[in-house]
């Protein structure tokens, strides 16, 4: 991919904030908590049914497709940015099909702080940004706590302060 289609995603004038590295650690670990028993169950259920090849195959699939996911997690952690402009928000995602979502502050009705179990014990928050919109919606995972709030506080009062005119 040429480096103009790259930057027109995230642009190199920005100073962009990567999510927190903490986000692949808990992605991964749901991974393996969702995958890993149903690969050893349906292995388990495929020997009792008394098809062993059946079974070889199926584990050999989960165990490429975890790897393949594992992989996959990491550089899906590292394709997420923010920036926070005068007059806009800049999100930023996506590997194979990349998104950039534009939120400007005059247009926020909601910021959303949300953690999840597995959020929480890893230290991380989202904050999730809700427009009159659905497509200009955006979300940034895998914060912390602290800054998370921080972010949410900040777009709230530019938003207040920039729908006043209104």
């Amino acid at each position: 991919m040429s480096p103009s289609i790259d930057s027109s995603f995230r642009p190199p004038t920005e100073a962009w904030h990567p999510v927190s590295p903490k986000l692949t650690t808990a992605r991964r670990l749901v991974l393996s908590i969702t995958l890993l028993p149903l690969t050893v169950i349906g292995a388990v259920v495929l020997v009792v049914a008394g098809l062993p090849i059946w079974a070889l195959v199926a584990v050999v699939a989960a165990l490429v497709i975890f790897v393949w996911a594992w992989w996959l997690i990491g550089r899906r952690v590292r394709s997420f940015g923010y920036v926070e402009r005068q007059d806009d928000l800049l999100v930023t995602s996506g590997i194979l099909f990349r998104r950039l979502v534009i939120v400007p502050y005059g247009r926020m009705q909601l910021v959303d702080l949300v953690a999840g179990p597995i959020d929480r014990s890893f230290g991380l928050a989202s904050v999730q940004l809700h427009t009159a919109a659905a497509t200009t919606d955006a979300k940034i995972p895998g914060l912390p706590p602290d800054v998370a709030a921080g972010l949410r506080d900040r777009l709230a009062a530019q938003g207040e302060h920039r729908s006043a005119g209104l």
